[in-house]
C-alpha cells in the first residue's frame, strides 16, 4: 500500500493550532478520496531529532561505515539508528503533508532539525564531485506544505514574506518531489472568529490542492 506521512511541527494541541486544524482536515480527506494509502504520522514537537555530529558522518552527508560505527560508544550509535529510521520514513513514503505555522519569516526549528537528519547522501540524495542529484524521483510523489499566520500577506509579498515554505519548497524538489502545494491559513489574527474564517477559507480549498498535487 502506499503511504502518507503526516509531520506536523507545532506544540500546541491540534484544537488550538490553525495549521493542525487544517492539516489534519486535508490528511481526513486525502485519505477518503485515496483509501488505499495508510497513515503514518510524526509529531516534530514529540520526536527526538538527533544533532548531526561530525563524528557519524564520513564526508558529504554519508554515514560512516560499519567498523567506525562499532567504535562508537552505545548512545550515538542509537542517535545513527534514528537518523537512519528517520530517514527511511521519509524514503518510503508516496504522500507528505506539513503543517506548520510561520515563525519570523520561517517555520520552528524542529523542522529544520527533521529536514537535515532526512537529506542523506545515498538514501535521498546523491553526492558528486560535479552534482547533486535527488533520489525520490524514483516514484509519483507529492507534498502538501500547510502554513498558518496571523497576518494576511499579499500576494505580492509573498516570495519575500514566505521565505520558510519556498525553503521546504526548493528543498524538496531537490531530493525529486516534483508536485509541491502550498494551502496557505493566513490571517488567523487575534480572535477566535478570525482564526475560525481563515480556516475555513483554507479548508475550501483542499479539493483543488488535492487534485494538484496527487493524479493517478
Amino acid at each position: 500500500m502506499k503511504k502518507l506521512l503526516y509531520i506536523t511541527v507545532n506544540s500546541k494541541p491540534e484544537e488550538m493550532s490553525s495549521c493542525k486544524t487544517v492539516g489534519r482536515a486535508v490528511v481526513n480527506r486525502f485519505l477518503s478520496i485515496y483509501p488505499d494509502f495508510t497513515l503514518e504520522e510524526l509529531d516534530l514537537y514529540k520526536c527526538h531529532i538527533p544533532r548531526l555530529e561530525y563524528q557519524y558522518f564520513e564526508g558529504r552527508n554519508a554515514l560512516i561505515k560499519e567498523e567506525a560505527f562499532k567504535d562508537l560508544p552505545p548512545h550515538q550509535q542509537e542517535e545513527i539508528h534514528k537518523i537512519v529510521k528517520l530517514t527511511d520514513q521519509f524514503k518510503e513514503a508516496d504522500m507528505y503533508v506539513i503543517a506548520a505555522p510561520m515563525w519570523s519569516l520561517s517555520f520552528p526549528s524542529p523542522l529544520k532539525e527533521y529536514l537535515d537528519c532526512v537529506i542523506m547522501n545515498g538514501k535521498t540524495i546523491s553526492i558528486t564531485d560535479d552534482k547533486v542529484k535527488g533520489l525520490l524521483d524514483d516514484k509519483p510523489r507529492g507534498m502538501i506544505y500547510v502554513q498558518s499566520s496571523g497576518g494576511k500577506i499579499p500576494w505580492m509579498l509573498r516570495p519575500v514574506l514566505n521565505r520558510g515554505l519556498n525553503y521546504v519548497e526548493d528543498l524538496v524538489k531537490m531530493m525529486g518531489i516534483k508536485r509541491f502545494q502550498e494551502l496557505l491559513v493566513d490571517g488567523t489574527g487575534n480572535s477566535e472568529e478570525e482564526r475560525r474564517k481563515a480556516i475555513e477559507k483554507a479548508v475550501e480549498k483542499i479539493d483543488n490542492v488535492i487534485g494538484e498535487v496527487w493524479r493517478e
